[in-house]
């Protein structure tokens, strides 16, 4: 399944959930990745990445994801156990 990416807004514009679905590549991370650094510059709005419709991570992306959550302070909810793992991970490997 590709990967989808679906945008919600909180009525203040403060907070952006960006919903994810399917298989997340590198490639569909690294686009993930520019979104989230855009909406931060152009908005200073709070991130929450909700991964629980999430249906594969391979490392690479996870390590993303690690990224996202270390250096830009980006939520992440509804993580599945083993995702959670890989993210942890790479989380690992980035110390």
């Amino acid at each position: 399944m590709p990967t989808q990416i679906t945008q919600i807004d909180d009525a203040s514009g403060a907070h952006t959930i960006l919903r994810i679905a399917g298989s997340l590549t590198l490639a569909d991370a690294e686009l993930l990745a520019c979104i989230c650094t855009e909406l931060q510059a152009q908005r200073d709005v709070h991130i929450t990445l909700d991964l629980s419709d999430l249906n594969f991570l391979d490392s690479d992306s996870a390590a993303v994801l690690a990224r996202l959550k270390q250096q830009h302070g980006i939520a992440l909810e509804g993580v599945h156990l083993l995702v959670q793992q890989v993210i942890d991970q790479a989380e690992q490997g980035q110390d």
